[in-house]
């Protein structure tokens, strides 16, 4: 346990930041997932106008630094190129 008044905020810091980092990362997850199961579905449609969502979800969390910059465009190119590759 930490002695210092320093750590001890850091500590109280880090269980927020995490709780909201679980928030965002759970809201990504489950827009990319809805998106996945609509594809498998062949409801293409829909899929295509969840893609906003999926991509303001994986925005945000750039943006906080919940996951990487890198990352949530590999991310977002992926769930594209799954619906475009399905509509052919």
């Amino acid at each position: 346990m930490a002695i210092i008044k320093s750590a001890k905020k850091n500590i109280r810091k880090t269980a927020t930041n995490r709780v909201f980092n679980i928030r965002r990362k759970k809201a990504v997850d489950t827009v990319i997932k809805e998106i996945k199961t609509l594809v498998a579905a062949n409801k293409i449609d829909e899929a295509k106008a969840l893609m906003p969502k999926a991509q303001k979800a994986l925005d945000k969390a750039a943006k906080k630094g919940t996951i990487k910059k890198n990352n949530a465009s590999r991310r977002k190119s992926r769930l594209s190129a799954l619906i475009t590759k399905t509509t052919k």
